[in-house]
């Protein structure tokens, strides 16, 4: 499927996550900034793929982004964000959020799964979203590797090195 076909509005992924769990196909939805990707968003999101049939991945979008990571960021925007996500054979569909955190978007989508990256623990999950999940249904999963990359943690050897620019105040 071509990289623009797989970017939805959440709506109307909703439509076509119900249709595919009708047809018995198992969904896992993923979410986070994903900015300054590296091989560790990689990882993660190829182990969340083998969960189930669909992988979704939901990104925050870019004022969302700035209110969890500072000034400067997100450095990408959310649309190309979405473009490379949607790039990766892993991922199936790529939608945007707008609120802080992920339930909206859980309760809209109604995932089989919900994946999360190593660098949470159970107690560290959102404790809105770990209640919905428990509530729908909705399987908790701890994805990739065990945070060995981190966007912040390139970032700041960029910086240092003098090859990126410090964020901005």
């Amino acid at each position: 499927m071509p990289e623009a076909e797989k970017i939805l509005e959440r709506k109307l992924l909703a439509d076509r996550l119900a249709q595919a769990r009708r047809e018995g196909r198992k969904v896992v939805l993923c979410n986070g900034v994903f900015d300054l990707l590296h091989v560790g968003h990689l990882r993660a999101l190829e182990e969340a793929r083998q969960a189930g049939d669909l992988l979704v991945v939901a990104i925050n979008e870019d004022a969302t982004a700035k209110a969890l990571k500072g000034p400067g960021r997100p450095f990408t925007p959310a649309a190309e964000r979405a473009e490379l996500l949607a790039g990766f054979a892993c991922v199936d569909f790529v939608t945007t959020f707008a609120e802080p955190t992920a339930t909206t978007t859980l309760e809209v989508l109604r995932p089989d799964f919900h994946a999360k990256g190593r660098d949470y623990q159970d107690k560290t999950i959102p404790e809105e979203e770990r209640e919905l999940c428990r509530r729908l249904g909705i399987q908790l999963l701890l994805v990739g590797d065990r945070k060995t990359h981190s966007s912040s943690e390139l970032l700041q050897r960029l910086q240092q090195s003098g090859a990126a620019p410090e964020a901005e105040a």
